[in-house]
């Protein structure tokens, strides 16, 4: 039977989880740490949701740097395969082998047995986090890109942590590892995998937090254009946009503004560099046409009065409509 990993010193506690991640540089609000917690504890897979861009396969590889343990990812995508995430045999060396057998006289079981061993199996990373030396944190990353044949074969791996390979049998986990799973939703996932998760929705961040994360990813940044930046996406996310920008597009803006040693936000500036946060041709024109200016001049009227999600609705409803 898989041995349960033993609580990390780290995750012991609400309070040293989110401690345990901020110096990592992940800035988690207590809903965050308490999924965490309860899937360590529980030893359940973590499903996260939300949309791209606000921190959800993050929230893995800080897990993994803030305990000490392996991070092994298998990015999904659409016709992967079992094999491609779990194993294949090493053909090459198989053929290699053959051919050294030929001049002996072992009986064909006995061959076949050599051939299809351990020592000719490339793991990929399913079968690499069920016999890790160690409980790793494995991160099954934007689950709905897969199959819903694929995610019907994760049932088998996530209930019992276990696989099966005709040629050699069923291979059971040494150390239960920690799961999470991360989902875009651009497909509804089945409610069998849903039953074997924990749950997390990450939403876009309010202004306090998202500030609070620029001031750690960009220290050099002065506060008069880390509050700007901030001010800026919470009223560009409001807009009617194909791709809307997460907080990578914000890390990405103010590292872009720092380089180009810009320290306020103007036209200039937002234009110069707007391919930062715009990553569809439609949203990039429709922002330079209609609403740079007004966004620019609701963060310059709201920095006096706070980012509320009051204030921020209230300056939303001033924008320009969707055309």
């Amino acid at each position: 039977m898989a041995a349960a990993p033993t609580q990390p010193e780290q995750f012991r506690g609400i309070p040293n989880i989110a401690e345990a991640l901020r110096q990592q540089g992940y800035v988690a609000d207590r809903e965050v740490a308490t999924a965490i917690h309860l899937s360590v504890v529980l030893h359940k897979p973590l499903l996260i949701e939300g949309a791209a861009g606000v921190g959800k396969t993050e929230v893995a590889k800080v897990m993994a740097q803030a305990i000490g343990t392996d991070l092994i990812r298998l990015q999904c995508y659409e016709g992967l395969d079992v094999h491609t995430a779990l194993y294949e045999w090493n053909y090459q060396r198989q053929m290699l082998r053959i051919k050294l057998e030929e001049a002996t006289g072992r009986p064909v079981e006995e061959k076949e047995q050599v051939i299809f061993s351990e020592p000719f199996l490339l793991k990929r990373p399913l079968l690499q986090a069920i016999t890790a030396e160690r409980a790793p944190v494995l991160l099954i990353d934007e689950v709905d890109r897969a199959d819903e044949e694929f995610e019907a074969f994760l049932l088998e791996v996530l209930s019992d942590f276990q696989v099966s390979i005709p040629e050699i049998g069923t291979v059971r986990a040494r150390h239960i590892p920690h799961v999470v799973l991360t989902s875009n939703r651009t497909r509804e996932l089945s409610d069998a995998l849903r039953r074997r998760c924990l749950y997390l929705w990450i939403d876009y961040p309010s202004f306090e937090k998202e500030l609070t994360i620029v001031r750690a990813k960009v220290p050099e940044i002065n506060e008069r254009l880390a509050r700007q930046i901030c001010g800026f996406m919470q009223l560009v996310r409001t807009v009617p946009l194909a791709k809307v920008p997460g907080i990578a597009e914000t890390l990405d803006w103010s590292a872009a503004l720092m380089a180009l040693h810009y320290e306020h936000l103007d036209p200039g500036a937002v234009e110069e560099t707007l391919g930062c946060l715009c990553k569809d041709q439609e949203d990039l024109v429709r922002i330079r046409a209609h609403y740079v200016r007004p966004i620019l001049d609701a963060v310059d009227a709201a920095s006096g009065d706070g980012w509320t999600p009051e204030r921020v609705g209230q300056l939303a409803a001033q924008l320009p409509r969707a055309r």
